[in-house]
């Protein structure tokens, strides 16, 4: 049995501050009742922040699930799970409640999952914190932060922390926050300290950010590695970029370094790299070189012609120029691979339940992302949902098809939620805690506000005949 002090202590006031005095007989200027209206703003938005938090943390109290064997428990309409979204020693908390409540807040499920760990994490295991949250002496989003960097830590350790950290934790450092959150674990947890440090070569990684890249063409790259790894790269990339400058490329040395990491890449690429067996020295395979897919897009209906043409790369939907597409179509070794068109309004339906490939390709590229409400795990990683079951009588075809992400289709299948097609693109979501609308411009929280007929958020009405999804 869990059980927490959410604290009787008085939130700010919502009423402004009376304005400093001002010099004796010299009048209020316009800047300072600006001021004392902006302090009088932030008190409010404070109060707010601090009630919001103790009503999540109460609301978490109201759906826990019992550890052990009955922590997945079948529900009216389906099996719901305790989420562990604390560290050791707090409650799990159900998972479809979890769901409903991030629609609510307008979050994704895994921003939800974490925004309810945060808070579970600090009522549950850093109760000093909390006070002091409470009591408006530490801002909610540096103790949620706190919250987010011990939830990894045995229960010791984080109370280990909280005695540490919630005096001070106003006008503390990132830096020593951290510090403490390492000497915790190797304190109360040597064996975990140690893991940790033999398994840090599993973290490495290469991440190159396609899902913003834009007009411009360029995108970022981040990248963890071993030490000798990241040495070598660090010479190889200096002594390229060296050498452009020394060829006469005028652009900066960031802009060669780029350049010259891009050269690296395409001299491993532009090689059509044989497989060889080792036992009869024979070629019984060759990895072909560099392979970059495009999607052009044409439009003729306003008489443009193929000049007009905008390229978009098929992974990540953005626009590329024209001029672009042609220098990368110039350099050696590339190859072109033409696709027939695809209607995305089609409707041509297949008798079996599993999906074809045309057919996928069709939903993934008129439904960017997951169609749950505030969802936006992309469709390429997402399920593929018969919105009316196939059991049913429901088609498999694009009209009935729609992307959820792994929870959301668990949600949905258990009955708790139910999702309408009012038209391609166009989904009408009921959840316990009200309506909401999501189609290619966002979602829209239909549900009215307590006392009125109006909805939390009116919702534009789409014409079909709009672009909103090539």
């Amino acid at each position: 049995m869990f059980s927490m002090d959410l604290g009787t202590a008085p939130l700010f006031g919502l009423s402004a501050p009376v304005a400093d005095e001002a010099v004796e007989g010299a009048p209020v200027t316009r800047s300072q009742e600006l001021l004392t209206a902006i302090r009088g703003r932030r008190a409010a938005i404070a109060d707010h922040e601090i009630g919001l938090l103790r009503e999540i943390a109460e609301w978490a109290g109201e759906h826990v699930v019992a550890e052990g064997a009955e922590a997945s428990t079948i529900t009216e309409r389906g099996l719901d799970t305790g989420l562990p979204v604390a560290g050791p020693g707090a409650p799990l908390i159900s998972d479809f409640a979890v769901m409903e409540l991030s629609a609510l807040l307008g979050r994704s499920l895994d921003s939800g999952r974490a925004y309810v760990g945060q808070v579970v994490e600090l009522a549950y295991r850093l109760p000093k914190t909390w006070d002091r949250v409470l009591d408006g002496r530490v801002p909610v989003w540096k103790a949620l932060r706190i919250a987010e960097s011990t939830r990894t830590l045995p229960a010791d350790a984080a109370a280990f922390v909280d005695r540490q950290l919630a005096p001070i934790a106003r006008g503390v450092s990132w830096a020593q926050i951290d510090r403490l959150v390492e000497e915790a674990l190797v304190r109360y947890d040597p064996q975990a300290a140690e893991e940790k440090r033999t398994e840090a070569q599993e973290t490495r990684h290469v991440d190159i950010d396609l899902d913003r890249v834009g007009f411009d063409g360029t995108a970022e790259v981040t990248a963890t590695l071993d030490i000798a790894d990241a040495l070598d790269l660090e010479a190889a990339v200096a002594r390229r970029a060296n050498l452009l400058g020394q060829l006469g490329c005028e652009d900066s040395l960031d802009v060669r370094r780029a350049t010259a990491l891009g050269e690296i890449a395409r001299h491993d690429l532009a090689l059509d790299l044989q497989i060889v067996d080792p036992d009869t020295g024979e070629i019984t395979r060759t990895v072909p070189g560099r392979r970059v897919e495009l999607i052009v897009h044409l439009n003729d209906t306003g008489g443009h012609t193929a000049d007009g043409a905008v390229g978009r790369f098929a992974n990540t939907r953005t626009p590329i120029s024209p001029e672009q597409v042609k220098e990368w179509m110039g350099t050696p070794g590339t190859s072109v691979l033409v696709r027939p068109v695809i209607d995305l309004n089609g409707h041509q339906p297949v008798d079996s339940y599993e999906i074809p490939d045309r057919i996928r390709r069709q939903v993934t590229l008129a439904d960017h992302h997951c169609t749950y409400p505030y969802c936006t795990r992309p469709a390429e990683r997402c399920d593929l949902d018969h919105n009316a079951p196939h059991a049913q009588g429901g088609p498999t075809c694009r009209c009935n098809l729609n992307p959820k992400c792994r929870g959301h289709h668990r949600y949905k299948t258990s009955g708790l939620a139910t999702c309408r097609v009012l038209s391609p693109g166009t989904y009408l979501w009921t959840l316990p805690s009200g309506l909401y609308l999501v189609d290619p411009t966002g979602t829209y929280d239909l549900t009215p506000r307590p006392g009125t007929t109006q909805p939390s958020q009116p919702s534009e009405p789409v014409d079909p005949a709009d672009p909103l999804d090539e």
